[in-house]
């Protein structure tokens, strides 16, 4: 069953604000991949604009650049295991999503591929060409075109964690293979 419902774009960055360990994917032609990410943040909210960190020297870099393209996922605490290994893996010498048995569909404004099963969202970005942070860190900026998020744990522009969702809460990667999930949401008190 597809929980997916469209995210309206006014609240796309609300997909990234809490600093989830995301995959970028990508693909160009024929070519795809997909990779662990820890740093990735919105930077604009109209239109939405997101930062990531992507090496120059990765296969995703190459096909972003190719393509102009790539799609961000928040994969759920299930996928903990699997964002670890790809995160490990080169795509370079293997295609991730056949290998690890990943189904991903295409995003319906720029064909990047979107991993559903066991995600919480993803937001599809076209690139926008900023050279110097490209070459100097590594930072790789786009303009999100579309998203989607599980109603089960974002709704109404919100995330929704509880005790029934758990599976799809987001990860938040420490550090040598340590991850926590988001979860224990503290209400404030309006004044």
């Amino acid at each position: 069953m597809n929980h997916y419902l469209p995210v309206t774009l006014e609240h796309a960055s609300r997909l990234v604000n809490h600093g989830p360990t995301v995959w970028v994917t990508s693909a160009d032609g024929a070519r795809r991949n997909v990779m662990a990410a820890a740093w990735s943040m919105p930077v604009e909210f109209t239109p939405p604009r997101i930062a990531v960190v992507i090496d120059k020297n990765t296969h995703t870099r190459e096909l972003v650049m190719a393509s102009g393209a790539f799609a961000i996922c928040l994969p759920g605490a299930t996928l903990v295991d699997l964002t670890y290994a790809i995160g490990n893996t080169s795509g370079r010498t293997v295609d991730k999503f056949a290998h690890y048995g990943i189904d991903a569909g295409r995003g319906p404004v720029l064909g990047m591929p979107v991993p559903q099963a066991g995600c919480a969202a993803w937001l599809e970005c076209r690139l926008i060409r900023e050279p110097h942070a490209e070459d100097a860190y590594d930072t790789c900026f786009g303009e999100v075109v579309a998203a989607a998020a599980d109603a089960r744990i974002f709704a109404g522009g919100h995330w929704r964690f509880s005790e029934h969702n758990a599976d799809l809460q987001t990860i938040h990667h420490l550090g040598g293979g340590n991850f926590v999930r988001a979860g224990g949401v503290l209400k404030a008190r309006t004044a």
